[in-house]
C-alpha cells in the first residue's frame, strides 16, 4: 500500500489506510520512483476490502537476467578509497531501508521501494565481460572492489555464483581486489579467497551496522544477524584472510553501539574499520521517513532533525567533502567517538596494501595459456 505523505491534508470523505511493515521487507510500499509523472495514495473509500487485499502476503522475489555492456565502473571521488568498482547484480534482496543504490532502480523504471529488493537484476555476462576488460591492451592493475553498489552476497547468490565466478576470473589474473558483505556466503568462497590473501590479492570488509539483533532485523531484514556477521569475521581471520569491519551507517538515536561493535569486530578478527554517516539521496529520504513511521513513530521526529543537522539542514548534501561523515556537533562528535575507540584497540595502525605487480592478463574464454 502506499502511505500518504504526512503534511498533505486528506479529503473529507478520505480516511488514509495505514502503513504497515512487511515479514521480511525494507520498504513498506512501493515508492514512486523520480521520473514517474503520476503517484498514487491508498485510502479507504469506504468500500470493504476483500481478505486477501487487508492481508497481502510477503513480496516474492523474482531475478531478471540483463546482459552486461561493461564490468568495471570507475570513478574519480575523492572521498571513495577505489577507482574502479564491478557489480554483479542490481537490487539487493537484504533489504537495507538506508541503501544509498536504492535510486539506480528509478533508471530501470521500477521503484526504488519494495521493487528495489524483489526484483533482482543478475547481469548473466558479467565474467566475460570482465575477462575482456581486463585483457586489454594498455589495462593497468589497481584495487577492484567488488559489490559496492548492492551485496555481491545477496541471497540470490548461492544459486546462481556470478560473484564467485569474477573472484575465480580475478584469482587467474592474478589481480587485487575488496569486497564489502553482509553475508556469511562469503566463507564458502574461501577456497578461492583465503590463497589470494596470502598473496596478497584479496581482503574483506563485513558491514556491522549495529549489535542490537531487533534494530538490525528491521533495518537489514535479510541480511545475517550481527552475531553471524561477527562469526563471518572469525572464520575470515582464521583463515588468514585481511579482515575489517564497516560500521556504516551510523544513524542518530538508532545505532547508539558505537564501541560495542569496534570491540565486538576487533575480538573477532578485524583490525581495520571505518564508518559513514547516514546518506539519503534521492528517493532514499522519503523511504527512510517511511520506515521511521512504521518502526520508529516516537523518535522519527528526533532522528530526522538530528540528520538535518548534519547536513546543513536538507536530508543530505552531496558534497565531496561532507557527504561521507557530515558536519556540525553531531558529527564531529560521533567521528571523535569512532577515532577514540579505535585507537584504544589499535584498529587502523596498518594499512593492508595488496599487490599489483602479479597480474597477468586473462586467456579469452575457452582459451589457454600457449606459454
Amino acid at each position: 500500500m502506499y502511505s500518504i505523505e504526512p503534511d498533505v491534508p486528506a479529503g473529507p470523505l478520505e480516511v488514509r489506510v495505514p502503513l504497515q511493515g512487511l515479514k521480511g521487507r525494507g520498504a513498506a510500499s512501493r515508492i514512486a520512483h523520480r521520473f514517474e509523472r503520476d503517484q498514487r495514495d491508498a485510502f479507504d473509500d469506504g468500500w470493504a476490502l476483500p481478505a486477501e487485499a487487508e492481508s497481502p502476503g510477503a513480496p516474492r522475489t523474482e531475478v531478471i537476467w540483463e546482459e552486461a555492456k561493461s564490468a568495471m565502473a570507475f570513478n574519480a571521488s575523492p572521498d571513495v578509497y577505489f577507482d574502479r568498482s564491478v557489480n554483479p547484480y542490481r537490487g539487493c534482496e537484504h533489504g537495507c531501508i538506508y541503501c544509498y543504490a536504492r535510486p539506480t532502480h528509478s533508471y530501470l523504471n521500477l521503484s526504488p521501494g519494495l521493487d528495489f529488493e524483489t526484483k533482482i537484476i543478475a547481469k548473466r555476462n558479467i565474467v566475460e565481460v570482465l575477462r575482456g576488460e581486463l585483457a586489454r591492451k594498455g589495462y593497468r592493475p589497481g584495487l577492484l572492489a567488488i559489490g559496492t553498489a548492492t551485496d555481491a552476497y545477496q541471497p540470490v547468490e548461492r544459486e546462481l555464483m556470478l560473484t564467485r565466478g569474477l573472484i575465480a576470473l580475478l584469482a587467474d589474473a592474478r589481480h587485487p581486489f575488496t569486497l564489502v558483505t553482509k553475508s556469511g556466503g562469503v566463507e564458502r568462497d574461501l577456497d578461492l579467497i583465503a590463497p589470494l590473501a596470502r598473496e596478497g590479492l584479496a581482503s574483506v570488509f563485513v558491514t556491522l551496522t549495529t549489535l542490537d539483533a531487533d534494530l538490525a532485523r528491521r533495518l537489514e531484514p535479510r541480511a545475517a544477524a550481527p552475531h553471524r556477521r561477527l562469526r563471518t569475521l572469525r572464520t575470515l581471520a582464521e583463515h588468514g584472510v585481511p579482515v575489517g569491519v564497516s560500521l556504516a551507517p551510523q544513524i542518530p538515536f538508532l545505532t547508539e553501539d558505537l564501541e560495542q561493535v569496534l570491540e565486538a569486530a576487533h575480538e573477532a578478527g578485524a583490525r581495520q574499520a571505518f564508518y559513514h554517516v547516514l546518506r539519503l539521496p534521492w528517493e532514499v529520504a522519503p523511504l527512510f521517513r517511511e520506515w521511521l513511521q512504521v518502526h520508529y513513530p516516537q523518535r522519527a521526529e528526533r532522528v530526522m532533525h538530528r540528520v538535518q543537522e548534519m547536513r546543513g539542514g536538507k536530508d543530505y548534501d552531496s558534497d565531496f567533502a561532507t557527504r561521507m561523515k557530515g558536519s556540525g556537533p553531531w558529527a564531529e562528535l560521533i567521528g571523535q567517538r569512532f577515532r577514540a575507540a579505535a585507537k584504544r584497540l589499535g584498529m587502523n595502525q596498518r594499512q593492508v596494501a595488496l599487490r599489483t605487480d602479479l597480474f597477468r592478463p586473462p586467456a579469452p574464454e575457452g582459451q589457454g595459456v600457449l606459454f
